[in-house]
């Protein structure tokens, strides 16, 4: 029975989190209460993107993943061409968004099939194709790419630093174990050693990072409270973390992992609250409100303050089975609970600068977007 009375909420320790993470009955309402008590402003925030698949062909197999094809399936986005994302960059533009939210499946240059594709555009290897990609959208269009496609050396981010405002990659995990388990056994880009170098290389570069947790893939509470513990090491010693992502493991249709359970409620609340009480208040905590359509006001009552991307325009292709809440949605849902629904870039405010954005067109084209939301 965890104890909350002992608990340093201003100093948590690895055994602190576990309390807060095994919580029950009355406990829950007054950690509920304490994280949103902790609130700086009465916004929850949201950017409004187009979200682009690049490809969807992976080195990775995850247990649970919906993203990844395989090059022989005919209905497979092996690799989209320059033109065809231009067009959808244009028509994003008609519906206001300002994020370009580039995902693609990790190292897919290592397939033939694109390894194709791409010498017939002119390219030797993925990271050129997307730094031409973000430059495209920097040069001819309103939109501000974020790139979120699993590890990068510290030179391939170094380079598409120049033209993205921001970056982000899911943690997902400290936890060695899970990598011989359903979730990531067939995964060799989740080694936790791996990815939390390259948020690390972020960290180094200044590039205002997003990440986050997954829970529900078979981790216990432990590495839960190890997995946030890794994150604030990294946030503490660069400062780039702008936002943290509490997302939940839910079943699609095909996965490997289609049998097993998803994680309750309380799991959520108990991880949501707990994230809040450790991250510093200029740390958002985001809950993505598709994969929670009926208990994302929940999360509001415990300190979370970010819906992450929505758009109006493109699917969740790493969550396919899960539409997007309508921004008018969004908004009721955020009233209702008492807040007030704000848009925000994929970079937030504070990051807004020339350590953090070094090309100097990229930084006036964030600045006057900045701008327009604020007016």
């Amino acid at each position: 029975m965890s104890n909350l009375s002992n608990i340093d909420f201003e100093n948590l320790t690895k055994e602190d989190l576990i309390s807060i993470l095994e919580c029950k009955k009355e406990d829950i309402l007054k950690i509920m209460t304490l994280t949103n008590s902790r609130r700086e402003s009465n916004y929850v925030t949201y950017s409004k993107n187009v979200f682009i698949p690049v490809t969807k062909i992976c080195r990775n197999d995850c247990g649970y993943c919906a993203f990844k094809q395989s090059p022989d399936d005919p209905d497979a986005i092996v690799l989209m061409g320059k033109e065809e994302i231009l067009a959808t960059l244009k028509e994003a533009e008609k519906y206001g968004c300002k994020e370009a939210l580039f995902t693609m499946g990790e190292d897919a240059d290592n397939e033939e099939a694109v390894k194709l594709r791409l010498e017939k555009l002119g390219y030797e290897n993925m990271i050129d194709y997307i730094y031409d990609i973000c430059k495209m959208t920097v040069e001819e269009t309103a939109l501000l790419p974020h790139t979120n496609a699993g590890n990068f050396s510290y030179e391939d981010m170094k380079k598409l630093k120049e033209y993205n405002i921001s970056m982000g990659m899911m943690l997902e995990s400290s936890s060695e174990r899970l990598m011989s388990t359903i979730a990531h056994e067939k995964s060799p880009g989740k080694d936790p050693k791996i990815r939390l170098e390259t948020i690390e290389n972020a960290g180094k570069l200044n590039i205002a990072y997003t990440t986050g947790i997954l829970i529900g893939i078979g981790e216990t509470k432990e590495e839960i409270a190890d997995s946030l513990l890794k994150i604030k090491e990294l946030c503490d010693k660069y400062g780039h973390i702008q936002e943290v992502i509490i997302q939940n493991f839910t079943v699609s249709p095909g996965i490997e992992m289609a049998d097993c359970e998803e994680p309750s409620l309380l799991d959520m609340v108990r991880t949501v609250a707990a994230a809040q009480l450790l991250f510093d208040e200029d740390v958002s905590v985001q809950v993505p409100p598709n994969l929670n359509y009926e208990t994302s006001q929940i999360f509001l009552l415990c300190g979370t303050d970010d819906w992450g991307g929505v758009s109006p325009l493109s699917e969740d292709y790493v969550n396919p089975s899960s539409p997007w809440p309508t921004l008018e949605k969004l908004e009721k849902l955020t009233n209702d609970a008492g807040y007030e629904l704000k848009e925000r870039l994929a970079i937030y405010e504070k990051y807004i600068n020339e350590k953090y954005i070094e090309n100097p067109i990229l930084l006036e084209k964030t600045k006057k977007a900045q701008e327009e939301i604020n007016n």
